[in-house]
């Protein structure tokens, strides 16, 4: 008998099996899908706040900045980038300090405008350069202007190697990438220690004062001094608002190129600092800028009175002091220059700054083998302010004077840092893309006339040398570079810096007639006319010229049959009475006299050939 079907069942399917592990699993993967994404969006707002603070995402200052002190956690008057990283719990409550880390700046950038004494610095004279630097980014620190002697560098030595032979040398300090650089350092201790510069009044009025400092920021300098000189008006005791107005002097003075109005901002800055209850670093960072303005009009006895009044309020700041040292220097006056970095030393062993200005005293008064620790050591810290030609440049020299090989060592560093053109070239006033070899001919230069005038005239210019030469006669002065390792060295110059000295053309007028007429020498700012008499047992001392803008041309006038030659790089040659040799003296020479009888040459520099008119026009003196 078949079996009996269901009338409820019949014709409908059974539904397949379940699995119920399998339906479990996808349950419990939606729910962790659901807290993955929860979890991804909760990292996502956290990573956010971050990239808020760390990558500026948002301008903290435009957004927030009107909340004043109502979230001013590191305590400088307004809400910044900083308080936001404290309230986010990114960094700890800064410590208060009064103490503002001011970048160093080398004595051999600032640029002299005056006359005055000349100094271990003024060997060889800067160009011309704008009134001012750029404009500040934060309006109340001065950490975030560039160090004002900075901005004031003469010509940059050109970092390209542009000589014919080159020597190979290691560095003799390595340059890790993988450490945080001094200057890194420097700025990241900066912003640890924002100075502050509102007393209690002015932050109640900070509101407005960022109002006036946002049209300065932003280059507006006309109605930034309007919107302060409103301010002082309306707040007169004010020290914020007069540092600003002084502030906004100093850049209208840059942007008009005017002494007149930079002139007004020397003057805002002393008041700004004389104001009743001004912050230790207002006054501190007021005085600095005040100082290097008064440098950069020339000022300079005002310049070192500031700085010594600076030295006086805050006797602890070394870097001030280090300051004063060099204000001492460009006056001339070394002495009192190494009483201040003996103070320096004797408080701060291992200030680098202090260490390579007193080793550069040291070697200007011949005191080579004390110089070379103090150089070395100081270059070695890689601090602000060391880090510049001329204590490469000395340093090398020092040592070269003890026979010391690892002079080359500092020279290839030198060249490694941008100081110098190459190893061998390291003049350190230089204009960029001239050709560069130690040796040229008559041709190369295209000074082909005067050299064929310089021969053909020998016989009259070595005529006339001889009837000056007379020792009794005090025409010929003493080599006073402390050049010569021994001998005697003497020189008669017709012409300095491209102007005619009038009483010693008096003497030879026919050798200064010959010369009148061609420009690429008399007219050459950066050299020298001069005769030359060198006496047998004479050595001078491997060395370099300041600039690579001239050519420098020997006219043999009476040259010994043997003992006398001059090495450029590593070519030696002699000279030959009637002809004429033409060297790059930015290029290391080195001359030796070891003949029974004087050599007596003719000097004659003329201008790169490459230089343009221009160039030749408006290059500074040397």
């Amino acid at each position: 008998m078949g079996q009996r079907k269901n009338p409820r069942t019949h014709g409908r399917k059974d539904p397949p099996p379940v699995n119920t592990a399998v339906k479990s699993d996808n349950k419990t993967a939606e729910r962790h899908s659901i807290f993955s994404w929860l979890f991804v969006l909760a990292m996502l707002g956290a990573w956010l706040s971050v990239g808020v603070v760390w990558f500026e995402l948002v301008d903290y200052k435009d957004v927030v900045g009107s909340l004043g002190g109502l979230y001013d956690a590191d305590g400088d008057g307004d809400f910044d980038i900083a308080d936001a990283k404290v309230l986010l719990g990114l960094s700890e409550l800064p410590v208060t300090s009064h103490e503002i880390p001011l970048e160093k700046g080398s004595a051999e950038e600032i640029n002299i405008k005056s006359e005055e004494t000349e100094s271990v610095f003024s060997n060889k004279e800067p160009t011309e350069q704008p009134q001012s630097e750029s404009t500040p980014n934060d309006e109340t620190s001065v950490e975030s202007t560039t160090d004002p002697t900075t901005q004031l560098k003469t010509e940059p030595p050109t970092a390209t190697q542009a000589e014919s032979e080159s020597v190979s040398t290691p560095v003799t300090h390595s340059e890790s990438t993988d450490e945080q650089t001094p200057d890194a350092k420097s700025e990241s201790e900066a912003k640890k220690k924002k100075p502050k510069l509102l007393n209690k009044f002015d932050k109640t009025i900070k509101s407005e004062i960022n109002a006036a400092e946002k049209l300065r920021k932003k280059g507006n300098a006309e109605e930034s001094l309007r919107a302060f000189e409103a301010l002082v008006q309306k707040y007169p005791h004010s020290p914020r608002c007069r540092y600003g107005k002084a502030q906004a002097e100093d850049d209208l003075a840059e942007k008009m190129r005017s002494n007149e109005m930079l002139l007004k901002a020397v003057n805002t800055y002393r008041e700004a600092a004389e104001l009743p209850d001004a912050p230790h670093d207002l006054i501190k960072a007021t005085l600095k800028r005040r100082a290097d303005r008064q440098q950069f009009l020339g000022r300079t006895r005002g310049s070192l009175a500031t700085l010594d009044k600076l030295v006086q309020m805050f006797p602890e700041d070394t870097s001030l002091k280090n300051d004063l040292g060099v204000a001492y220097l460009l006056l001339g006056d070394n002495e009192a220059a190494k009483r201040v970095y003996k103070e320096v030393l004797a408080a701060a062993p291992n200030d680098g700054f202090a260490k390579v200005h007193y080793g550069f005293i040291l070697k200007s008064e011949n005191k080579i083998a004390e110089s070379i620790p103090y150089l070395r050591e100081g270059l070695e810290t890689n601090e602000p302010g060391t880090d510049d030609g001329r204590f490469y440049f000395h340093l090398g020299d020092a040592l070269q004077r003890i026979g010391d090989k690892s002079a080359y060592d500092w020279y290839e560093a030198g060249y490694r840092r941008g100081h110098f053109a190459s190893v061998w070239q390291r003049s350190l006033y230089n204009v960029a893309g001239l050709r560069a070899q130690p040796w040229w001919t008559a041709k190369e230069t295209g000074y082909t006339d005067l050299v064929k005038m310089l021969e053909r005239n020998w016989l009259t210019i070595r005529d006339e040398a001889l009837s000056v030469l007379d020792k009794n006669s005090g025409l010929f002065l003493p080599e006073d570079e402390n050049l010569r390792e021994t001998g005697d060295w003497g020189q008669f110059t017709l012409w300095q810096q491209g102007r005619k000295v009038a009483s010693s053309c008096g003497s030879v007028p026919k050798t200064c007639a010959l010369l009148e007429r061609p420009p690429e020498t008399t007219g050459c700012k950066r050299g020298q006319i001069k005769f030359s008499v060198m006496q047998p047992g004479t050595h001078v001392w491997p060395h370099t010229g300041p600039t690579n803008c001239r050519l420098r041309m020997h006219l043999g006038l009476i040259i010994p049959k043997k003992g006398c030659r001059i090495r450029c790089t590593n070519q030696t040659r002699e000279w030959e009475e009637g002809k004429v040799l033409i060297f790059d003296d930015s290029f290391e020479h080195e001359v030796w006299q070891e003949a029974d009888s004087y050599r007596l040459i003719f000097i004659v520099d003329v201008w790169h050939p490459q230089l343009t008119q221009l160039q030749r026009q408006t290059l500074s003196p040397i």
